[in-house]
């Protein structure tokens, strides 16, 4: 479809949406852009995927905002910025809908390169009132520039979110706290915040009330534009920081979306737009969700001391067979990832087998725990990073590029990449009868395979040890091995290869095997510099063999959006750019 044809699928009334229109709007016409608006969300997310229930949830919510506050002098602040898709429709860029998350169309989440309306782009959760306290104290007292953050009650259980929050009330920071409590995350909200909070929606009055130096306003209902108006009039007004507690339903316009009930269809691949139904997977693959949860719930079935740690990802890391079949061993945190590996560390301490459950972009927030409080103890914890490699629309923050290198620096630790449903079976196995930290990332979807045990530290071998090239593979690129194998074979050159289905440590007979080969070639879903190459290339050289490291991976940088195809092969890592990378390195000799 072309641009032009893309826009015609866009109504007039959201085409010219601006934030002076939507001021100026009646009530009908409100109403009118709301129902425009909602099914925009769903027509685009339809074709593209994306954040579908959360953006249906806040459309009053963002037409409110915008009549209340002056964006971009004033500074909205979207924390997560997944919910961010009808703030984007009245900054005027309705029209890129059709394109959604596609390479080169609008982000899936706030982009300061889209717009001066768009603050932060980071979007993992619990960062926005941090922003804010910054941005306010940056500004200072006086300006007459608002700063308002919308965080969920779900990001609300992020520890950075409370650390913000405590500093904003005690230094009586000019930030409206938007608190958006739709009751969720991916999945219920858990813990005390979400049992206040939900006592306060439940007591049918609204309060406006001093606590502890914040200024709380609400519960307000975030479908009523006039109510919510007052509420945020009464909050821009006032000096110091104010919490303006909003009501919202998750996926409310949509029926498919409002009676969903794992997630109110929070996360969405293309789907059947009257039904809601996703097509059908490809017989040949496999969520690597439903490999986790069943080769879990078998080993837990004969070891008792297996437990579950999730940080509010559980459905969307597949673990709701497992939640059915052992309620009382899993646990999720909420967005809590420091605690979680911490909470780990403390249940193997007692003689439990943790396994932490974490998408892997957010892994990093865990570090420090991962470094020190599991680590330093040699504590036999499993982390799951899940969604690994290039994950395509959701962008730059989303990808999962940097966990083999946070987890390399953990001594002693144990990291793996299954590239297909029987490896992956076969790794967990042996990393739940591990001595110490392990890793385990994972893309996806996998192929279907079997396989037989994958002892730590063994890889498989392909062709001949005399071959011109060792190409080494791990997880979703194993498959590019044969088609590259193919292609130089076309040039003269022979192919030798290594499947590394553990990085660390490496396959004993890495270095003799290497020596024989004129160039080694690392492929990996991971950024070239710090993953399996810099494994491969630091043992090469420790091991003495002269062989020169050729590593394939993702540039080091900020990763756009786009489809993953289309990016493995802007990145050079689909078979054509990895043949023409490796006959380069050959002619150079």
């Amino acid at each position: 479809m072309t641009s032009e044809a893309q826009a015609d699928v866009v109504p007039e009334a959201l085409r010219r949406l601006s934030p002076k229109a939507l001021r100026e709007a009646g009530t009908a016409e409100l109403d009118a852009l709301a129902v425009a608006a909602r099914q925009l969300v769903v027509d685009s997310t339809a074709r593209n995927g994306g954040h579908l229930g959360p953006n249906l949830g806040v459309v009053e919510l963002t037409f409110a905002l915008h009549r209340v506050f002056d964006s971009p002098h004033d500074i909205l602040l979207w924390d997560t910025g997944h919910q961010s898709y009808i703030h984007k429709m009245v900054t005027g860029r309705a029209e890129g809908f059709p394109a959604l998350r596609t390479r080169d169309g609008l982000a899936g989440y706030p982009s300061r390169a889209e717009s001066d309306h768009d603050w932060v782009e980071n979007s993992h959760a619990g960062t926005s009132l941090s922003y804010a306290a910054g941005l306010a104290a940056g500004f200072g007292a006086g300006s007459g520039r608002q700063v308002v953050a919308v965080i969920g009650d779900g990001a609300l259980t992020a520890g950075m979110a409370m650390e913000a929050l405590n500093d904003i009330a005690e230094r009586q920071l000019d930030v409206v706290v938007v608190l958006n409590d739709n009751g969720r995350s991916y999945a219920p909200t858990t813990g005390a915040v979400a049992l206040a909070l939900a006592e306060l929606r439940g007591r049918g009055r609204t309060y406006d009330a001093d606590w502890h130096g914040l200024r709380y306003v609400g519960p307000v209902d975030g479908h009523d534009v006039p109510a919510l108006e007052a509420a945020l009039t009464r909050a821009r007004d006032h000096r110091g920081p104010v919490v303006v507690h909003v009501v919202t339903r998750k996926g409310l316009g949509y029926p498919p979306a409002e009676n969903d009930p794992v997630d109110h269809l929070h996360g969405v691949a293309p789907f059947d737009p009257a039904t809601g139904a996703p097509p059908p997977t490809a017989g040949d693959r496999v969520a690597a969700g439903a490999v986790l949860s069943d080769t879990l719930c078998r080993a837990a079935a004969e070891d008792e001391r297996i437990v579950v740690v999730a940080a509010a990802m559980t459905s969307a890391s597949g673990l709701d067979p497992f939640a059915r079949a052992f309620p009382d061993r899993i646990v999720d945190v909420g967005i809590a990832e420091q605690h979680a590996v911490t909470y780990a560390a403390g249940l193997a301490m007692t003689g439990r087998r943790p396994v932490v459950v974490i998408h892997s972009t957010f892994l990093g927030r865990a570090f420090d725990q991962l470094m020190f409080d599991v680590g330093l103890h040699r504590l036999p914890v499993v982390v799951v990073s899940d969604r690994a490699g290039i994950t395509g629309g959701d962008g730059p923050s989303h990808h999962g590029l940097l966990d083999i290198a946070l987890f390399r620096h953990v001594p002693g630790a144990v990291i793996g990449e299954p590239s297909d449903t029987g490896t992956f079976t076969a790794m967990l196995r042996e990393a739940l009868d591990g001595s110490g930290p392990v890793l385990l990332r994972h893309n996806r979807a996998l192929p279907r395979a079997e396989s037989g045990p994958r002892p730590v530290g063994r890889w498989s071998w392909d062709g001949s040890d005399d071959a011109d090239v060792l190409l080494i593979t791990a997880g979703p690129l194993d498959a590019l091995g044969p088609d590259v194998g193919r292609r130089l074979a076309a040039h003269g050159h022979r192919t030798g290869r290594a499947r590394a289905h553990w990085i660390r440590p490496v396959d004993p007979a890495l270095a003799e095997r290497a020596a024989r080969h004129r160039l080694v070639v690392t492929l990996e879903d991971h950024f070239a510099d710090g993953g399996l190459g810099s494994e491969v290339l630091e043992h090469l050289s420790a091991e003495g063999c002269p062989t020169p490291v050729l590593r394939l991976g993702v540039p080091h940088g900020y990763l756009t959006h786009g489809q993953v195809p289309v990016l493995h092969r802007e990145t050079g890592l689909d078979a054509e750019g990895v043949t023409h990378s490796v006959l380069g390195a050959l002619e150079r000799g």
